[in-house]
């Protein structure tokens, strides 16, 4: 008996491709934790910092290697005399909640964390996912490539 003959062999299943909507909810999830983190970091009375991973090519040796640099990241929240507001951002365009309302009404800053947290329970569940196909539409599929039959 070969080794081969113990393994099941089948035909390649056909996998569909997973909606666009999930890739957006996961980068809007990631950029809500990072307000969260920095919401955080005010209350606690500290600096925050953001990394992201750069990869560079070292002009001596040509070698790619992976640098940690900084990120600038800007609150989606704002206070007005101590009463704080959250937007929440897809790309550089603010969601609206409902038809002409885009921030929430936090209130007093301790609550930031709180709301960011709901936020994201809400993301996801999908409860978001209409206002976020709004603001960022699927890309439009690519033309097919033209065959050339130019035989000599």
């Amino acid at each position: 008996m070969s080794i081969l003959s113990s393994l099941k062999v089948i035909a390649r299943p056909k996998i569909e491709p997973k909606p666009p909507i999930l890739g957006k909810r996961l980068k809007l999830i990631e950029k809500l934790d990072e307000q969260q983190a920095m919401a955080q970091a005010m209350l606690d009375g500290q600096a925050y910092e953001a990394y992201k991973d750069k990869k560079v090519k070292d002009p001596e040796t040509g070698e790619r290697k992976t640098v940690r640099t900084r990120k600038a990241v800007r609150p989606w929240y704002f206070d007005d005399n101590e009463h704080y507001y959250f937007e929440i951002k897809v790309g550089l365009k603010t969601l609206e909640l409902e038809k002409g309302k885009a921030a929430i009404d936090v209130g007093k800053k301790e609550d930031l964390p709180t709301v960011i947290s709901t936020i994201i329970k809400a993301v996801e569940c999908g409860e978001l996912d209409a206002q976020i196909l709004l603001l960022s539409p699927a890309k439009p599929p690519k033309p097919p490539k033209a065959k050339t039959t130019d035989k000599k």
